[in-house]
């Protein structure tokens, strides 16, 4: 994959969707007409941090590379080098998979 060259700008995450299994548990093939989006994703970039009300810069909790869980509607789609990618706050992301 080529190196994206966007830096998201304060407390702001881009993150790519980690795609779901076609088949349930059940051996059933899931058509992509009935397929929710994933709500799980990899962080690709962060931004550099929030400022607090002092004007210090807060840095983000999560780094490039952490398996991340996030709200279903969260984020703005982008498509970016031919990738289709999210950009949210830090805040829409419940947490990281470990």
């Amino acid at each position: 994959m080529a190196k994206t060259k966007f830096r998201p700008l304060h407390d702001r995450v881009v993150v790519r969707r980690v795609e779901s299994e076609e088949k349930t548990s059940g051996g059933i093939i899931i058509p992509d007409t009935a397929k929710e989006k994933p709500m799980e994703g990899e962080v690709i970039a962060v931004g550099p941090g929030a400022r607090d009300e002092a004007g210090k810069l807060v840095p983000l909790d999560v780094k490039a590379g952490d398996r991340v869980l996030f709200g279903k509607w969260s984020g703005t789609e982008v498509k970016l080098d031919g990738q289709e990618l999210l950009i949210m706050k830090e805040s829409d992301i419940m947490g990281v998979v470990a």
